[in-house]
């Protein structure tokens, strides 16, 4: 009797990929603030009152003067200032309150800690990459990032450092874009990154938004910088694609040579300049494409007997 328990592969449970349970579910809104004009007037009126009282009340009564002190100074810890491209993302004793994107004087919550956050478009190269194409061969790649902050909450608090992560994410998107696709698409016509340029980066943008979306950074634009054989295969490739470039030449002159080569033997037959029979027209093609395929200007020897002699 089988008293084997191991489990089937339909059993076996399979663990997902990624922690959805355990991300920071944040989404930006709007901090509650007010003009700060009117903060920083009725501070100043309370430190004014304040001093008053100091002056005119006698010792016993002196402390009513520190509560306005007191209030002055929570009401002066609520402002906040703001430049244009800047935002600050509001906490109160560790919870998320909003964040304040007006810029100028602005009054928000007292006791309240703002950390800035840029949402200037911003700009990098990512490091030279060396990489295998889709071929095998390396390759050197990089590129420019254009980027934005477009949610300063989860800039914030879904990653521990939003400028390194876009970063890290983006060579992490290109090097994988890289190893796609082939690095001469001339062979076979189909995308390549030296020939579909356009097209590699729209695919590597697209990529590096959907891995950087945590973050709430936004993909503006990306662009190969830099493209290039690794040094250790350049010459190899270099022989390889002039090797290409000349058959191609070939290829494109033995057409050439065959269309005039026909036209003459047509032309000389409709116009019964001459009579040829299958071995002469032979010759005529075999001196024909010599001529016109040769690397060399052909020296002609000129025959003054008769045509057949």
């Amino acid at each position: 009797m089988s008293t084997d328990t191991t489990p089937s592969p339909s059993s076996v449970e399979t663990v997902p990929v990624g922690h959805d349970g355990v991300r920071v579910d944040v989404t930006e809104r709007e901090a509650a603030s007010l003009p700060g004009g009117v903060a920083l007037s009725a501070s100043l009126a309370l430190l004014a009152i304040g001093i008053v009282l100091l002056a005119v009340l006698p010792d016993a009564a002196k402390a009513v003067s520190l509560l306005f002190f007191a209030a002055f100074a929570l009401l002066l810890s609520s402002l906040v200032i703001v430049q244009p491209g800047q935002t600050k993302v509001v906490q109160f004793f560790g919870r998320y309150i909003g964040t304040v994107r007006r810029t100028g004087l602005s009054m928000v919550v007292p006791l309240s800690t703002r950390r800035s956050v840029s949402v200037r478009v911003r700009n990098f190269e990512t490091n030279r990459l060396k990489v295998n194409d889709a071929d095998g061969s390396p390759v050197e790649i990089a590129a420019i990032v254009v980027w934005q902050v477009a949610d300063t909450s989860k800039a914030t608090y879904a990653v521990d450092n939003y400028v390194d992560f876009v970063s890290v994410q983006a060579e992490s998107a290109l090097r994988h874009i890289a190893t796609t696709h082939p690095y001469d698409g001339s062979e076979t016509g189909g995308t390549s990154l030296r020939g579909s340029t356009d097209q590699v980066a729209d695919e590597l943008a697209h990529e590096v938004a959907e891995r950087i979306s945590l973050a709430g950074v936004e993909i503006i634009e990306v662009r190969i910088s830099h493209l290039a054989y690794a040094a250790e295969v350049a010459q190899a490739m270099l022989r390889r694609q002039q090797a290409n470039a000349v058959v191609a030449a070939r290829t494109r002159i033995v057409e050439g040579a065959v269309g005039m080569v026909d036209l003459a033997l047509t032309k000389l037959s409709e116009d019964g300049i001459v009579e040829l029979d299958d071995e002469r027209k032979a010759a005529m093609v075999s001196n024909l494409m010599v001529v016109l395929c040769s690397d060399q200007p052909a020296s002609p020897i000129v025959n003054t007997g008769t045509l057949y002699s």
